[in-house]
């Protein structure tokens, strides 16, 4: 199946040279290389004969001098690290460089931060919007970062998803316990399973998980019915400039959870999509690709859409291991497209 991917994944694609390429990132030595599909993309990147650079979230900055002095001159910089990769997962990564640099130095800037999604993850992409307006070239694209909130993006994909309510209200949020009887609670700026709460109609502690997770009635929150296909995995579909990477990776809770995450204590296991799994991604794939979302992995419970994950999507390391298929290699391609048209 992975010969359906247009892209290949170990050659030079459309730019036909090499690029210089900024990951926008969390401090390196915070990156699990074993498993960080970021490091994967930088590793795939040199693989493909590109120059890699990491630029701390934190140190972007917009500054402007004389405009009469210095027209035109980029005014969005951040400290960007000229790195090389390493085998060694513990030590992955050789400093040959450190410069404040302009993001329109780059053939193309990745932004890889994890959430939260707080208001410095929106300045970011303000600060990386503006860089766009002077020609760098953004992935993913920082509005569609902002429009696309990895929980509440479901909403427009109505038909593959399951009851679902998302409010501060908490009589109306136990109005939906009730009707639906068994229920998952989660903040909307969460990730890795963190305060995702499985909440029965007569759970004792109910009043206080939602008066505790929603801030009495101070922050919105999602409700959604729960799924005992939950056993079979939360499955993580890649999507890679509007096409569909053939495996997912299924994360099974361990033994007394309703959470997969791999955060959570969830064990990965790849493999190939169902047909529904493929009807959803591929409904799904060209829409978002067309928005400037270049890498977006969705999860799938059963038959259901669950969550549109725009931020930083994982599971490449997994999928590769298992199944062979480069999808780090998938996306520098398809970033390699992107770059030449």
């Amino acid at each position: 199946m992975a010969q359906q991917l247009r892209f290949p994944t170990d050659v030079l694609g459309g730019s036909g040279r090499p690029l210089r390429l900024a990951f926008v990132v969390d401090p390196l030595d915070s990156l699990k290389a074993w498993k960080d599909s970021t490091v994967a993309m930088m590793r795939a990147a040199e693989r493909h004969g590109h120059e890699v650079f990491a630029v701390d979230c934190a140190s972007l900055c917009w500054r402007r001098p004389d405009p009469a002095a210095h027209p035109g001159q980029p005014s969005v910089y951040g400290e960007a690290i000229h790195l090389r990769t390493r085998p060694d997962d513990h030590e992955w990564y050789l400093e040959t460089g450190c410069e404040m640099m302009p993001l329109t130095a780059f053939d193309a800037v990745v932004m890889r931060k994890d959430p939260p999604f707080d208001v410095e993850y929106v300045t970011a992409t303000w600060l990386l919007e503006r860089a766009e307006a002077e020609g760098a070239r953004v992935f993913n694209k920082p509005r569609a970062l902002r429009d696309h909130s990895e929980k509440l993006a479901i909403a427009e994909f109505g038909r593959f998803t399951v009851p679902s309510l998302v409010t501060r209200n908490m009589a109306h949020l136990h109005h939906f316990i009730d009707q639906q009887r068994d229920v998952v609670l989660k903040p909307l700026d969460g990730m890795g399973g963190s305060q995702v709460f499985r909440v029965h109609r007569n759970d004792p502690n109910r009043n206080v998980i939602v008066e505790t997770l929603c801030h009495h009635g101070e922050r919105t929150i999602m409700a959604q019915a729960y799924l005992p296909d939950i056993i079979h995995g939360d499955k993580r579909i890649l999507l890679v400039a509007g096409q569909v990477v053939p495996y997912c990776l299924a994360r099974i809770p361990k033994a007394g959870e309703t959470r997969g995450n791999l955060a959570a204590g969830g064990t990965g296991v790849a493999q190939d999509l169902s047909p529904r799994d493929r009807e959803i991604a591929e409904a799904l794939a060209p829409v978002l690709w067309q928005r400037g979302l270049l890498l977006v992995g969705i999860d799938v419970i059963g038959n259901h859409l669950t969550e549109i994950n725009v931020t930083s999507p994982t599971c490449m390391v997994e999928i590769r291991q298992q199944t062979g298929f480069d999808a780090a290699g998938a996306f520098i391609t398809a970033l390699e497209h992107a770059c030449g048209a």
